[in-house]
């Protein structure tokens, strides 16, 4: 007698729907965790440029005049951060998206926070 080896076609379908469900549940998760991440990196990069300007202006006389972040790691892998607006009592710092997402988070000398990312990133 003859005994065929190997999978029939319905346990081959079975398998392939049960890798799709497993797919469709993991993949958007994957994306939310990699934007979280993305997100985060952004916001300590702002932070720590903010942290850069405050020893700046201790040490030129309480001013932000002429400050600029070169001694500071300004970029990363997902966002770069430039200043805008630099005066000697107010600064801006704006940190764009270079990576997955789309758009900037803003950082001012009274901590007040926005950009086109703000709501994505909890900011």
């Amino acid at each position: 007698m003859n005994t065929q080896k190997g999978f029939t076609l319905i346990e081959l379908m079975i398998a392939v729907v049960i890798l799709a469900i497993l797919a469709a549940i993991a993949i958007p998760s994957y994306t939310q965790y990699v934007d979280r991440a993305e997100c985060e990196d952004g916001k300590a990069l702002i932070t720590g440029a903010a942290n850069f300007m405050e020893r700046y202006r201790a040490q030129n006389g309480g001013s932000y005049a002429n400050a600029s972040l070169n001694g500071f790691g300004s970029n990363s892998e997902t966002f770069g951060v430039v200043i805008t607006n630099a005066a000697a009592a107010s600064y801006t710092l704006t940190a764009t998206a270079q990576g997955r997402l789309n758009g900037n988070l803003t950082l001012t000398q009274a901590n007040v926070r926005g950009g086109s990312l703000a709501g994505q990133c909890n900011w």
